[in-house]
């Protein structure tokens, strides 16, 4: 097997501990994989134990060190009991990307107040619980680096407005954070993706799958993201090189934020090199996005 090709020197995160939220899949399974090898000791947590196993020992497998830590964002308990867990048995962590969410596509008008909040409070109070337990136990003493999941919610977020709530919400706690904390050594960022080839793509419906791949000649990079690009990106944040960077937040979007399609057809070329670095990306054949995946550079 192959190893993570990431852009970062090797040895760069030795003698840290990483806590990725959400690490069992997507994002979070490809940003476990590249900081375990950069050398981090990486836990990877979220609610399903079996996927967690499965892709922490993926991880040791590729020579990385990596646990699984059960942790349920939308429970304050879980999440206390389990950064304590992490502690108690890897000392401070020195990195936290707070990749656990989720949303689904549905028109506002048809939203119930009920899957309003469940989305805010998995979002923006799941990132807050994790955020906050961590200061508590360990980055209020020791400092820290947090980098936090958003999305591209620069212009609104049509049939996903509880998602995108959440998000702005998110954006702000860390601007706040960065002027609070930042008496502690803590630096506080986002990364905010545009329309990734990644895992949760497959949970939305066919409709929805075509309609990204119909965008993505709206992008003015010409082709959707991949996994590795936002890892890329998460992992400078959490280096020593983003050292004079707080509150701010990072676009991987490939240009989508500032897209005048309507005016001007931004991607009338051919797609803009991919970078792809993850050895165990997903295998796209057979689905609509099987031709933006075919890397056309490297």
């Amino acid at each position: 097997m192959s190893s993570f090709d990431s852009a970062f020197r090797p040895g760069l995160f030795e003698g840290r501990t990483v806590l990725v939220t959400g690490g069992g899949t997507g994002i979070g399974r490809c940003t476990g994989h590249e900081l375990a090898s950069l050398g981090a000791r990486v836990v990877i947590s979220g609610r399903r134990e079996e996927v967690l196993g499965e892709t922490a020992e993926e991880i040791r497998a590729d020579g990385g060190l990596c646990e699984s830590e059960p942790m349920d964002v939308r429970e304050g308990e879980s999440v206390t009991a389990a950064v304590a867990r992490i502690v108690e048995r890897c000392g401070p962590i020195h990195g936290l990307f707070n990749n656990a969410g989720g949303q689904f596509a549905l028109p506002t008008e048809k939203l119930s107040e009920s899957a309003w909040k469940k989305v805010v409070d998995l979002n923006l109070h799941g990132t807050f619980r994790v955020t906050r337990a961590v200061f508590d136990a360990s980055m209020k003493q020791n400092g820290g680096q947090v980098v936090s999941m958003l999305s591209d919610i620069r212009s609104g977020y049509v049939w996903m407005a509880h998602s995108a709530a959440a998000r702005a919400g998110i954006e702000n706690l860390t601007i706040t954070l960065s002027l609070e904390w930042a008496q502690y050594d803590i630096r506080l960022n986002a990364v905010a993706p545009g329309t990734i080839l990644s895992s949760g793509m497959r949970t939305y419906p066919e409709a929805l799958q075509e309609a990204a791949v119909k965008g993505a000649r709206t992008v003015p990079a010409g082709r959707l993201g991949t996994e590795s690009e936002v890892s890329a990106a998460v992992v400078f944040l959490l280096s020593p090189a983003s050292a004079f960077i707080s509150g701010q937040t990072l676009r991987v979007d490939g240009g989508s934020s500032f897209q005048k399609h309507l005016f001007f057809d931004v991607a009338k070329h051919d797609p803009t090199t991919t970078w792809d670095a993850f050895h165990r990306a997903e295998d796209w054949s057979g689905t609509p996005f099987e031709r933006n995946a075919s890397k056309p550079g490297s």
